[in-house]
């Protein structure tokens, strides 16, 4: 009888072990009440709709932001051209350097409208491009300033143009800057010479192509503009094609060379 009894009994760690509440990877599962798995969904969906709301508002909020942080420091900048003049002169008004700086800027648009003003400028501009280094930033940044100017002339964009690059089937942005006629045996041929920008408006490459083969959309030269720089981002969900433009400006005939 004492064997049989030595045999059943179990040890103390071992039936603590076997018995523990505590532990949960020994203890049996519990089934999940039906009013924790309520708790966890409308959880599950509260976090879902609070995150979703949350990019909503810095989406609406961060074009905002940028909007009256780049005015902001445009005011701020323009301000400080003659705010130090009317420090010195003892007069601490903000806002009153960006009033003066764009009265200045009409001014010059005036001065420079007028023949004697259009002769100084044309000195300074010649003695700018004489310069190695600056010469080549003043000119990309004046090509770009003559193509949104509102005095359009024969070196300025004269209409936004879509072309079909590289592939049949693609199509690209352009400015038509100019018209060619190609004297060939079968005739001649007016070619539009088309910019197409590779690198914003600054660095592009130049197409010929048969003034018959582009399309003219209706697109004024800033909004192409526009187009370009933002990567497409503004580009209107209507895009419809106008009749091509009468042409104030001379051919320029490319004769075949024998």
């Amino acid at each position: 009888m004492a064997e049989e009894k030595e045999s059943t009994s179990i040890p103390l760690s071992q039936a603590a072990e076997a018995v523990d509440p505590e532990d949960p990877a020994k203890s049996p599962p519990r089934p999940s009440s039906p009013t924790n798995s309520t708790r966890k969904a409308c959880c599950a969906v509260l976090q879902s709709w609070v995150s979703r709301k949350f990019m909503t508002g810095c989406v609406v909020l961060f074009p905002v932001a940028i909007t009256f942080f780049i005015t902001w420091w445009f005011i701020q900048f323009v301000d400080g051209f003659f705010s130090p003049l009317y420090a010195k002169l003892g007069i601490d008004i903000f806002g009153l350097g960006f009033l003066t700086s764009l009265v200045f800027i009409f001014m010059v648009g005036i001065f420079v409208s007028s023949w004697v003003g259009s002769t100084i400028f044309w000195v300074g501009e010649w003695f700018i491009k004489k310069m190695p280094f600056v010469r080549h930033i003043y000119s990309a940044s004046k090509q770009v300033s003559t193509a949104i100017s509102p005095d359009q002339n024969t070196t300025a964009f004269k209409e936004v143009a879509i072309i079909r690059h590289p592939r049949i089937g693609e199509y690209a942005f352009g400015f038509i800057t100019s018209t060619v006629v190609l004297q060939t045996d079968k005739g001649d041929e007016e070619l539009c010479s088309v910019y197409v920008p590779t690198n914003h408006l600054y660095i592009g490459d130049i197409f010929l192509v048969n003034s018959e083969e582009i399309i003219r959309p209706n697109l004024s030269i800033r909004e192409g503009i526009e187009i370009i720089v933002s990567g497409g981002m503004t580009m209107p969900q209507v895009i419809a094609s106008m009749e091509p433009m009468p042409r104030i400006s001379q051919n320029i005939r490319l004769n075949r060379m024998t």
